[in-house]
């Protein structure tokens, strides 16, 4: 399966927005970065992309990666 593309939280004039790469609109707009955050990550965990959280001036502040990592975590715990 290919990996779908990844997913940025990004300001937006009604509130927060989900936007896939190199999308010009929003996939989904809400009212707060916490739900904009999950519904990101839903679409990143089925499409087995990233997601890429932008802060209020725009640079990204985190992420997450849902698909195959080329450099997981070395401890199993």
């Amino acid at each position: 399966m290919s990996k779908g593309k990844n997913q940025h939280v990004v300001k937006h004039p009604d509130g927060w927005a989900v936007k896939g790469e190199g999308n010009s609109k929003a996939t989904k707009v809400t009212e707060t970065q916490k739900q904009a955050i999950e519904a990101a990550e839903q679409i990143a965990k089925n499409q087995k992309s990233d997601t890429k959280i932008h802060g209020r001036d725009g640079k990204i502040r985190a992420g997450n990666s849902y698909g195959n990592d080329p450099h997981p975590p070395k401890d199993k715990k």
